[in-house]
């Protein structure tokens, strides 16, 4: 069956279907206070975030004890108890008030990274250890991964992944298939996809960004000496020895744009977030 709509009733449709979907799912980012999407339960993705938690514990080497496992709990601690100690002094509700904190390190020399999973269970390689160089460059990372956790940014890229398969779906029953036909196009002759480049990668860039922003702030507050973060990703840039893709093939930012920021925020961070008393 031909679909027959002109482009104004489109739209409308359109619109309507996605504004159903999103207006009543809007939350908001603490401290940025941007908006964002935010369709599935959070308490149903931290349980589930922590299922898959276990799991990687059982199927991965780790590091029980140490002196380096100890500074990790150390410095999560300070940041985690510094995060909450800053909303409820402004009366703000602790989005991190139904997180159950975890830390692992993750015995593997070959893996540069760390990461968050919803709910506050983090990682950390002993290969991003040789890159973080002291308890300041790990502070760094560890509080750019809670910020993720803060942000509820898993949320919110499951939340967006829905209503662009949905508003797809939508736009193509009256487009008659042009949309997938066009995907599939430029996918077979490029061997790139045009949503996760023009869509999914540039909101990937905007939640690391912002990670990079908070994560400075829950450091500082912490009182870590967020100067280091500089000279932190210096060092990543040079441990990727130029193997960095172009950044629009990327969902992070490029070592070069994020140093940028960096110093553009770190002395008004510093000013306006001075370490809190806990």
């Amino acid at each position: 069956m031909k679909y027959n709509i002109n482009r104004r009733k489109f739209l409308e449709l359109f619109g309507c279907g996605c504004c159903a979907l999103a207006l009543p799912s809007c939350s908001t980012v603490p401290i940025t206070e941007r908006k964002q999407l935010s369709i599935f339960p959070e308490a149903t993705l931290n349980r589930q975030a922590a299922a898959v938690y276990e799991k990687f514990k059982l199927k991965n080497k780790l590091i029980t004890k140490g002196s380096q496992l100890d500074e990790i709990i150390q410095i999560g601690g300070k940041i985690e108890t510094s995060v909450s100690a800053y909303f409820d002094s402004r009366n703000i509700e602790d989005p991190t008030k139904n997180f159950g904190w975890d830390y692992i390190l993750v015995d593997n020399d070959k893996v540069k990274n760390a990461w968050c999973m919803p709910g506050g269970k983090i990682a950390i390689y002993t290969g991003i250890l040789k890159v973080t160089k002291n308890k300041n460059g790990l502070a760094s990372v560890m509080g750019h991964e809670i910020a993720h956790a803060v942000a509820k940014h898993s949320i919110e890229r499951q939340s967006q992944a829905l209503s662009i398969q949905v508003g797809t779906q939508i736009a193509d029953i009256f487009l008659g298939g042009a949309i997938n036909r066009t995907r599939n196009t430029v996918g077979q002759s490029t061997g790139l996809d045009i949503f996760k480049i023009g869509i999914m990668n540039p909101f990937g860039r905007k939640q690391e960004t912002e990670a990079d922003y908070l994560g400075l702030i829950f450091s500082s507050l912490a009182g870590y000496d967020i100067r280091e973060s500089i000279k932190l990703w210096e060092r990543m840039s040079e441990a990727k020895k130029g193997k960095e893709p172009p950044q629009f093939l990327s969902t992070h930012p490029s070592s070069k744009n994020r140093i940028s920021n960096l110093k553009n925020w770190i002395n008004e961070i510093i000013i306006k977030y001075p370490p809190i008393k806990v």
